[in-house]
């Protein structure tokens, strides 16, 4: 009986670690590695055109994250099997990974032979999630930030004025002050710093 072999799509962004893990599943008799490509807005075309089975998506890549690409990928592409990985346990991470639509979460340091055997459950239609973020997640509770306040609180990261945010975000001032104390507060934090520090640890932002 022959086994059909899984393609592969592998997005990450270093190539030491992207060959590595080609590597390592290219071992494995029924998994090939078909495509690999380094940024997030790659990754749909690069699906498109080899046919993919299952998208191993890191989260942190240029062009779009790996959360944006599972999410662009299920909707344009949904026979096609999900599997993030990140370097950062974060359990924000995990529930937003979930909701774009992805059937896997791994940290990138589990064994090869363990994201060998998740890509083989996840096309069964068994979901996979690394058990110590999936705790965290359940501890966090989900992300008490609106979609404005995280877009506020992302953009004043960079230490912009009230002023500097209203502009580039087109609202204003007032507006602006009000989305900041309001994120500062659900995350008891002391300032802006030290809130967008709090969101970035949880995967929030």
């Amino acid at each position: 009986m022959t086994t059909r072999t899984i393609k592969v799509l592998l997005a990450e962004d270093q190539s030491m670690v992207r060959e590595a893990l080609a590597a390592l599943l290219g071992l494995e008799d029924d998994i090939e590695v078909v495509a690999q490509v380094a940024r997030g807005d790659e990754v749909l075309a690069a699906a498109r055109e080899h046919g993919v089975d299952v998208a191993l998506l890191d989260i942190e890549m240029p062009g779009a994250t790996g959360i944006e690409a599972a999410a662009e990928l299920h909707a344009a592409l949904p026979g096609v099997k999900l599997v993030v990985l990140t370097t950062f346990g974060r359990p924000g991470y995990l529930r937003s990974a979930m909701e774009a639509g992805a059937d896997a979460f791994l940290v990138k340091d589990a064994p090869a032979a363990q994201l060998a055997e998740a890509i083989r459950k996840v096309l069964s239609g068994d979901r996979v999630i690394d058990p110590t973020l999936a705790a965290a997640a359940l501890a966090d509770g989900a992300n008490p930030l609106t979609d404005r306040e995280r877009e506020v609180l992302r953009a004043a990261a960079d230490g912009s004025t009230n002023a500097e945010l209203a502009a580039a975000l087109h609202l204003s001032q007032g507006t602006v002050r009000n989305y900041l104390s309001t994120a500062i507060q659900k995350l008891t934090a002391r300032n802006r710093a030290e809130a967008v520090r709090i969101a970035r640890e949880k995967g929030w932002l």
